[in-house]
């Protein structure tokens, strides 16, 4: 099986990796035996380590550095050439317009969250054949398309 390229926003990447949250754990399992492929670019990256910081979490320095640590370990940082943007659709919020980017910039077949105004843009997404964006829970989808890649 070949592994496929997927971008994950940083709320699933709380729910991998500070939750670890049972819905995500079949992609987990997919990230450990690297069915798929994770990437991110630093953009991104500095998103997740800010928001590792927030009060909310109480977060202290031991568990926030082993977060880090999973999170490089498992999510390749790449620097990846930025694309013409005319085919996506616009986020309605701006700060996650730039993971419907990576994920069209890195040919990635899924970006997954949680985020409502991200998943509603599914639809056109897949219209257009770019990716599709589907919910940590819809994992199987990943493995369906990497199957269906195979035959």
């Amino acid at each position: 099986m070949s592994a496929c390229h997927i971008i994950l926003d940083t709320n699933v990447c709380l729910d991998l990796f500070v939750f670890r949250d049972p819905r995500c754990m079949e992609l987990m399992q997919m990230l450990k035996n690297r069915t798929v492929s994770a990437l991110t670019r630093n953009d991104c990256r500095d998103e997740w380590l800010r928001v590792l910081t927030y009060p909310s979490l109480s977060l202290d320095n031991t568990i926030r550095e082993k977060c880090i640590a999973k999170y490089d370990e498992m999510i390749f940082c790449a620097d990846i050439e930025k694309k013409d943007y005319a085919l996506l659709p616009l986020c309605h919020d701006q700060d996650d317009q730039k993971f419907l980017e990576l994920t069209y910039d890195a040919k990635a077949g899924f970006l997954i969250t949680k985020d409502k105004a991200l998943l509603k843009l599914s639809g056109k997404t897949r219209k257009r054949h770019l990716f599709q964006i589907i919910k940590p829970e819809q994992s199987n989808l990943i493995l369906r398309a990497i199957k269906q890649k195979e035959t």
